[in-house]
């Protein structure tokens, strides 16, 4: 440990105990689930008094995250977008995750809103309402007036909000720091996930992110006149205020109960939403990365408005045309050519089982390939797709795991206002639009100045990396560095044998001569023992259980009468 880390350790110790009693108290739960003995597994309830041993992992884990407070369930929520690590079960239950933080006071409001913005309240608004409609765990909203009568919310964060963030982060790093030398946690990629999840909380804080990406998304979807895109106020937002138009409409979640819509309308709303998003992605290379229920209005019965762009994915073009080339190996069921893209696209683990990746591919191709388009299940397809990659340890990059999770939610917003309507059948018109983009000149000759760029920078600069390459060889100074994976359980092993034998053939010795202290000095005593020495008889135990306990790992591991060839 460095001498450095120790007042980070130090400062953060009151939250180290606080996650230690919360972890131990749902990792305690999690092994009295797998007894038989219900009076045990009753022992630790919450707090409505159901056993939290009865709930599922999944449920637990969610569960744990919410006690642990805001920045462990957006640590929760980042996960749930990465279900070829955890699982496409536990991913849809941390989608599930809500942040209720108590809204800050009035007073500190209005303090915060006038220092960020350099003048008193009453001059920067006409109207402003002091108690909060939402408070999540960044912020909260306010309703208020301009001065020319525009409705508008005004987003705060939370006063205390940067110093909990940062303080949670270290805990984590810490925490990965741990994860990452168990073997069982190590395949999640702890470090990778608490990076992805500062990267993700420092947008997060920094609200003007998202004012660009309403004013983004105001311009490009200009020509859509059916949906409506909050309006930013720049003069009166910063980075921990925005201010945006205040945008009047019923939600989805809403509108799915309500008998009085007519099916007719209900399928013109879900085709422009998929029309809106498949544009967003496949066209524009950017798109709004939520489109849950909550996030998606109905305004004035045929219009849609778009709410919290905090969160937005962006597609490259190498990522985009490999999309185009998985779609056509579905279309074409080509079981071969969608395993290699899996393989291009995903990081492999070292030792990957390429036959049975093979076999899963073409089983999904089977079961997916010749279902109708107007009956295509995309979510069901998509979480197929996420749950061979876990089990196959491959992981995707984060964009393409934001991808994926986008459509499923957009697929289940969509049979909210329509059950019936198939995304898959309105992005089929957009598949040819892509590949007539594709082979058009102006993308071949762009591809052409690329790789003219690189072949240019590779010729300059191959001929001084072989001459230095040379140098090094000629100078004795070329260095091969060799890995060992998994070398480590058999060198523990082969350790333990050696000192197991070694204790047990030292303990031997030690009898035979009868090295004091001695046992059973009467002649007789039992079954003829007699002039024992102690520490042979100690040996003789550590030896025994020793190898015990070295039978039981080797047993465990299932390489005891197993051949490399089976």
């Amino acid at each position: 440990m460095r001498i450095s880390s120790i007042p980070q350790l130090y400062r953060n110790v009151r939250r180290w105990q606080e996650i230690i009693v919360i972890l131990r108290r749902y990792g305690l739960a999690d092994w009295l689930s797998q007894l038989r003995v219900d009076f045990i597994r009753d022992w630790i309830k919450d707090e409505q008094g159901v056993p939290l041993a009865s709930y599922s992992r999944e449920t637990r884990v969610r569960m744990a995250l919410t006690d642990l407070g805001p920045t462990f369930i957006k640590l929760g929520q980042v996960l749930s977008l990465r279900p070829d690590l955890i699982g496409p079960q536990l991913a849809s239950e941390l989608t599930k995750l809500q942040s209720d933080v108590p809204a800050d006071g009035p007073e500190i409001v209005r303090a915060l809103v006038e220092k960020e913005l350099g003048l008193p309240i009453e001059q920067l608004f006409a109207k402003f309402d002091d108690k909060a409609v939402a408070s999540a765990s960044i912020g909260q909203v306010h309703v208020a007036q301009l001065h020319d009568g525009t409705d508008v919310v005004v987003k705060v964060q939370h006063a205390d909000i940067q110093s909990k963030v940062r303080e949670d982060l270290e805990v984590m790093a810490g925490l990965a720091a741990l994860a990452d030398r168990l073997p069982e946690l190590a395949v999640w990629k702890p470090k990778v996930l608490v990076e992805q999840l500062s990267k993700s909380l420092r947008r997060e804080l920094n609200f003007t992110r998202e004012q660009q990406n309403l004013q983004l998304f105001a311009r490009e979807l200009g020509k859509f006149e059916t949906i409506r895109i909050p309006k930013s106020f720049p003069r009166l937002s910063t980075s921990r205020v925005l201010t945006m138009e205040f945008i009047r409409g019923v939600a989805v979640n809403s509108i799915s109960t309500d008998q009085s819509v007519d099916n007719d309308r209900r399928q013109r709303l879900a085709k422009l939403a998929a029309e809106v998003y498949v544009e967003m992605i496949f066209m524009l290379g950017v798109y709004h990365a939520d489109p849950h229920p909550g996030n998606v209005l109905v305004i004035d019965g045929d219009r849609l408005g778009l709410l919290d762009f905090g969160m937005c994915g962006r597609i490259d073009d190498r990522l985009r045309e490999t999309i185009e080339e998985m779609l056509l190996a579905v279309v074409s069921r080509d079981a071969s050519l969608l395993t290699s893209l899996i393989k291009r696209v995903g990081r492999m683990p070292p030792r990957l089982d390429e036959s049975n990746l093979s076999i899963d591919v073409a089983d999904l191709i089977a079961t997916y390939g010749s279902q109708p388009l107007e009956s295509f299940d995309l979510a069901g397809a998509l979480n197929d797709v996420t749950d061979i990659l876990h089990r196959h340890q491959i992981s995707l990059p984060p964009q393409t795991s934001l991808l994926i999770k986008t459509l499923i939610t957009l697929e289940g917003t969509l049979h909210q206002l329509a059950p019936h309507f198939s995304l898959i059948e309105v992005m089929q018109p957009f598949f040819r639009r892509m590949w007539m983009r594709r082979l058009s000149p102006t993308r071949q000759a762009k591809r052409l100045r690329r790789l003219y760029v690189e072949l240019e920078n590779l010729v300059e600069t191959l001929p001084g990396q072989v001459s230095n390459l040379m140098q090094i060889v000629q100078e004795g100074r070329l260095d091969v560095h060799l890995s060992h994976r998994g070398l480590s359980p058999s060198v523990n092993r082969l350790v333990l044998g050696l000192l197991t034998s070694s204790l047990f053939l030292g303990s031997s010795v030690l009898l035979a001569f009868e090295v004091p202290p001695l046992l059973f000095l009467e002649t007789n005593w039992f079954m003829g023992l007699q002039r024992m020495s102690l520490f042979g008889l100690l040996g003789y135990v550590f030896s025994m259980l020793a190898g015990m306990r070295l039978m039981r790992a080797i047993n465990r591991s299932g390489h005891l009468d197993q051949t490399e060839s089976d």
